[in-house]
Order: C-alpha cells, then sequence, then structure tokens
C-alpha cells in the first residue's frame, strides 16, 4: 500500500513533525516521586526511535491540590524539570517531537497515602463514577488554577519541550467549566455560555504569555461525552467555534467520553468492540469550524486505517498509541512496506490500561517489552545455538519459539492439533471478539521472520524426547476445564463452556451459566447465547459478572447483557444441579439460590493445567522450561510474558 499523506510532515506553529502518527497522552505509571524518570525516558524514546512523529507526554498535574499518587507527575513543582529534560532530549534524539500535557481533573478526583482528597469544581455537582462531592471553587481560586497551568507549562518548556496540550477531554476540568449542568456559576465564569467559555479562554491566554510565541498550545476536547448530563456534540461543536477565535491555539485533539460516568468512561480506551477509527466522523464535523489542525485518536490501530482517515480529510493527525504500545516500530515498518510485520494491536486493554487501572507500569500482552525497557531490553543473541524443543501452539508456546529463535536457537514447535492458538481460538469465536485471534496471526508471523519449524498433528511424549534429543524443552501445553466438585445428577444436560464455544452441545432455549472465573469466557457466552434467543441467567462466583476483567471492558459487556436482557446473579457459587434445576450457595449470606426451569447448565469453572508431559520427563536428563497455563492458568499476558523468558534462558 502507498501512504501518501501519513509520511508526510506536519507544521503546526512553525514545528515540523515529520509524519501524521503520535502517541496520544496515556498514564504509564512509570513516575516516581511525581517526577519523570529514566524508564519513561526509554519507554518514549522506543516509540520515536520506531519512527512517531509525535509523542504526547501523560497528564501533569499543574496545582498541588490535584496532585494524587507519586507515580503521577507533578508539574506544579521544579523537581519535574529534570525528567521532562530525559525525556525530551530522548525523543528529539530520533527525530521526534514531544508535547506535554497539563491535565486537572476537578470533580474527577483520587485520593492519596489511603486518604480521600478534596476535589475542586466549578460547582458542587457529583460525578457518577467515582462518587466525589467538589467543593465549589471560588472565583479567586479559579484564577490561581488559570496561573498554575501556565506556570506547568513554563516548566515543561524549561525543559525542552515543543508544545503544551490541555484537557477539556473526558470530563474534566476544562470540560466540566464548560457543561451548564456542571458549572452553575453566576460569576464571569458561569452563568452564559460566553462566560463558561471563560477559562478556558484565560487558560490559553496565560500559557501563551509564559512559553512565548514559538511553542505550540493545544487542546484535547471529548466530541461527544455520552454521558446523560455531559456535553452533547453541539455543545462542543460551538466551544470548538469559539476556540477556532482563540489566534493562541494552534490544534485540538477530538477524542469521545467521559470519566464521570461508567458508561462513557469506555470512550478513554475503548476496547475491541468499538468500530475502528469511529471518532474520526466526529473530529471531520469539528474539522468544519476549527480551521487550524485536528488531531483524532480512537482505535485507529493499523497504518492503513490512518491514511483513509487523512485521505477522507477527516483529521491531520492520527493517534494511535496502543499500536505504538504492541508495536514500538510500526511506523518504520509501515513507511519501508513491511506491513505484515506489524504486530498489531488487539484492543484488549488488558495490560495497557488494565496495568493502569491496577496501579502497575504500563506493558502489552503481545510485547512485554514494552513498558520494561530498562530491564528486559532487545533480546540477546545466544552464545552457542541449541536445539530447543517447544510443547504447546498456544501464545505462550509461540513466543517462546519466535523468541528463542530470534536469538539463534534451532527450534522446532509441536502442537497435536491441527491449529495453532490454543485458547485464544475460542475467545475469537465469541461476539465481538473476532480481532482477538489477530494475536494469533501476530506470533504466527513472529515464527515465520525467526525460522521456527512447526509440526502441528504432533503431540510431544517421551519417546519423541528420546529420538529428538533436544538440549531444552518448553512445556507450553496448557490446561484443560477443571472438574467441578458440585454434585450434579446424571439427569442434568451439563456441558463444559468449551463445548458450547466448539459448537458441540446445543444449549437450548433456557441456559443457566455457572462462572467461577469472572472473566471474559462468562459474560461472552451470556452475550453470545443470548443473541442467539436464550433465556440466559449468568450466575457468577464475584460480587459482579466481569470481575476480572479490565474496568472499561467489564462496564461495556455489563450494559450489552443488561439490553439483551441477561439476568446476572452475583454472589453465586455452584452447589449442585438435577434435572432442571440448579443450586448455589450465596457466598455472603450462605443462603441457597435456586434456579429452575433451565434446558442446560454450562459450567464454566476454571481450569487445571495440563501437566502430563512435564510428569513424564521428571526421570530424563533434560533442561525444561515451564509456560503458561500448565504452570497454572491465567490469561494470555502470563503466557507470552513467560514464552518470552523462558526462550531468554535457554
Amino acid at each position: 500500500m502507498s501512504f501518501m499523506h501519513l509520511f508526510t510532515p506536519h507544521t503546526i506553529r512553525g514545528i515540523e513533525i515529520r509524519n501524521r502518527i503520535f502517541s496520544t497522552a496515556h498514564q504509564t505509571i512509570l513516575a516516581q516521586d511525581w517526577c519523570p524518570t529514566d524508564d519513561m525516558a526509554a519507554y518514549h524514546e522506543a516509540r520515536a526511535a520506531g519512527g512517531a512523529g509525535l509523542i504526547v507526554m501523560e497528564a501533569a498535574r499543574p496545582h498541588g491540590d490535584a496532585v494524587t499518587t507519586s507515580s503521577y507527575i507533578d508539574a506544579s513543582r521544579d523537581e519535574c524539570i529534570p525528567g521532562y529534560r530525559k525525556v525530551a532530549d530522548a525523543v528529539h534524539k530520533h527525530g521526534g517531537k514531544v508535547f506535554g500535557q497539563i491535565a486537572h481533573g476537578g470533580r474527577i478526583a483520587h485520593g492519596q497515602g489511603g486518604l480521600l482528597s478534596v476535589p475542586h469544581a466549578p460547582s458542587t455537582v457529583p460525578d457518577h463514577r467515582f462518587h466525589t462531592m467538589p467543593r465549589a471553587m471560588s472565583t479567586e481560586y479559579v484564577w490561581e488554577v488559570i496561573e498554575a497551568h501556565a506556570d506547568a507549562a513554563g516548566r515543561m518548556m524549561e525543559a525542552g519541550l515543543d508544545g503544551i496540550e490541555m484537557t477539556a477531554s473526558h470530563g474534566l476540568l476544562l470540560a466540566q467549566f464548560l457543561s451548564p449542568d456542571v458549572n452553575r456559576r453566576n460569576d464571569e465564569f458561569g452563568g452564559s455560555e460566553e462566560k463558561r467559555f471563560r477559562f478556558i479562554q484565560e487558560v490559553v491566554t496565560a500559557v501563551r504569555k509564559t512559553i512565548g510565541p514559538d511553542r505550540v498550545i493545544g487542546i484535547r476536547i471529548s466530541a461527544h461525552e455520552d454521558e446523560p448530563t455531559g456535553l452533547n456534540s453541539q455543545m462542543v461543536l460551538d466551544a470548538c467555534q469559539r476556540m477556532n477565535d482563540l489566534a493562541d491555539l494552534d490544534y485540538l485533539n477530538v477524542t469521545m467520553g467521559s470519566m464521570a460516568g461508567l458508561g462513557s468512561s469506555a470512550h478513554v480506551v475503548p476496547p475491541m468492540a468499538f468500530e475502528h477509527a469511529y471518532t474520526a466522523p466526529h473530529a471531520a464535523t469539528i474539522k468544519d469550524v476549527f480551521s487550524r489542525s485536528i488531531f483524532v485518536a480512537g482505535r485507529i490501530n493499523q497504518p492503513q486505517l490512518a491514511e483513509q482517515v487523512l485521505v477522507k480529510g477527516q483529521a491531520d493527525m492520527c493517534g494511535m498509541t496502543r499500536a505504538l504500545i504492541s508495536d514500538p516500530d510500526m511506523p518504520n515498518k509501515a513507511q519501508s512496506g513491511r506491513l505484515d510485520d506489524i504486530r498489531a494491536c488487539i484492543g484488549c486493554n488488558q495490560a495497557c490500561i488494565g496495568h493502569y487501572h491496577q496501579g502497575v507500569p504500563i506493558s502489552c500482552i503481545q510485547h512485554p517489552i514494552s513498558g520494561r525497557e530498562l530491564t528486559l531490553g532487545a533480546h540477546a543473541k545466544a552464545t552457542a545455538p541449541r536445539a530447543v524443543m517447544v510443547a504447546g501452539g498456544g501464545p505462550g508456546g509461540m513466543k517462546a519459539a519466535a523468541v528463542a529463535a530470534e536469538r539463534g536457537h534451532r527450534v522446532t514447535l509441536y502442537e497435536k492439533s491441527g491449529q495453532l492458538g490454543g485458547q485464544v481460538l475460542l475467545a475469537q469465536t465469541l461476539p465481538d471478539r473476532t480481532e482477538f485471534g489477530v494475536l494469533v496471526d501476530n506470533l504466527k508471523r513472529e515464527m515465520e521472520l525467526s525460522g521456527v519449524e512447526i509440526r502441528l498433528n504432533t503431540a510431544v511424549d517421551t519417546a519423541m524426547v528420546e529420538k529428538e534429543k533436544p538440549d531444552a524443552i518448553i512445556i507450553a501445553t496448557g490446561a484443560t476445564p477443571f472438574k467441578s466438585d458440585a454434585e450434579i445428577t446424571d439427569d442434568t444436560h451439563a456441558v463444559e463452556a468449551w463445548q458450547v464455544l466448539r459448537g458441540e452441545a446445543n444449549p437450548g432455549s433456557s441456559v443457566v451459566i455457572a462462572d467461577w472465573r469472572c472473566d471474559w469466557i462468562g459474560v461472552g457466552l451470556a452475550e453470545k447465547l443470548a443473541r442467539e434467543g436464550c433465556r440466559v441467567r449468568l450466575a457468577v462466583d464475584g460480587t459482579n459478572a466481569g470481575q476480572n476483567l479490565q474496568i472499561y471492558l467489564r462496564d461495556h459487556w455489563a450494559g450489552k447483557l443488561h439490553n439483551l436482557g441477561v439476568e446476572v446473579i452475583p454472589y453465586a457459587r455452584l452447589f449442585g444441579a438435577d434435572g432442571d434445576t440448579a443450586y448455589f450457595h450465596h457466598t455472603a449470606s450462605g443462603e441457597p439460590i435456586v434456579c429452575e426451569g433451565m434446558d442446560t447448565l454450562v459450567l464454566a469453572q476454571g481450569h487445571q493445567p495440563a501437566t502430563t508431559l512435564e510428569e513424564s520427563l521428571r526421570p530424563y536428563d533434560v533442561e525444561i522450561h515451564l509456560v503458561g497455563d500448565c504452570l497454572s492458568p491465567r490469561s494470555a499476558e502470563e503466557a507470552i510474558y513467560e514464552g518470552l523468558t523462558a526462550a531468554r534462558k535457554v
């Protein structure tokens, strides 16, 4: 494919960005003591070296009252400057540009040190996600926060950054001032549309005065907050039209959603159920009223998609953040025509925003080096090539084989079935989860590039090991469904979740799903069967459906199940079943829960490690490494990480 637009430069206020690919601001949990670190610099450097035109750094707090945990950057103190300088130098070294982002959460606030903070907002109006009741800002305090934005921008400029982005997106403070629902003031910053806009106007003016005429100023804004009392499309368009009159403002960065509600928060990092580039038409509408540069982000995970957005004139720059987390070299690969070599993001959200919500540093389930550039780094070549046998063609085995071969070993992967992929092949059969299967395509390509020999329909046993005499064996044999201790009589039609996913069972018209793991299997099956016309009761052995999923994915899925009429029964541990009735313990009260009138009981009771090969090889003097579910059934993230680390040990 020819990229006539994607790899052309774009100039903003005299600053030339080498191409149209940028990384949007996203929290990495790589800051320490409220400052950028060497780890953060290495993380951004990898994306600049991979060809990204622009890096927008993660949100920094401009005012001491908005500062939360030490993994956020506090730009209200001079101590942040040396860390910012490290990042700027690292990105500039590879020809990239770097902007800082300033974000004040307003009523959307977190605690610090175990204590709830005091949130400040335009008015005393609560949010519906974090359930904070903010303190209304005095007029004097509003001016103080405006100056704090300017001071924070000045620190970033002193560190050598190329521009500043402020956030009027996702229901944060600047957006709160725009909202007639959240801003109920009657002073100079509220009471009319013009006065509600004044906060943004004064922030832009103050920042420009501080940073001078040569650096870029942008604002990130949600085209629609998708929240019942949030900003709608027309309100945002009206605000953008006013922003067009601000000569000091150079670009708008268009996204969707709001952090003030559970459903609208899914837009912050939209999971794979969202359409690709779904925000681009909204950006195009804003482009009609804003005459300068328009950036856009939202499920643009492939360079071909970004090129289409540019060809249509919907935006001038395309945010491809998760695509760059999954493959930092994506821009260089695309520009050199190596499209098949790109490790495409699958929108799983597990190790990027999922890690953030766990409070741990960013990574990617497919590319564990992301966020670990200084601790993992590039794969070291083996000092002496060895014969390596990999048993199992799921994600862990495939990653192990690819990395071991890339290091110079002679690697053969054996898969007992006729198809690579393991449980990914099941996950991709669920509604709106087809893209998860791209993970297998990516790993196949990694193995192809590194020269792995693949043998399908071949199970590894002791006879084969004796014959092949490998120097090392990596066992990645996965797991099998766990056999529940529940008492289930023979007259109950009980089937495993895997049987339903493979089309091996007829569930009938009324189904009870016994979901122990509270992950994608239970909610995915519930959606699949409800779409097929079944009455579905999802009994989860946890507090809520999808309890162990990344929260944006969980909440989006909860909305779909509600719309489909799925009955979710929480705190339900399977006890037994007879005939058409399933029995559960309520895990908090101990009282019984009885589900009558079912045709089928679907068992999603977790998995147990497949250890037969490991046990059979114990008497042999051979180097063995265990990877993934055969160690303990978890997720593709652990399997791939362990595959990579095992391959580095052989």
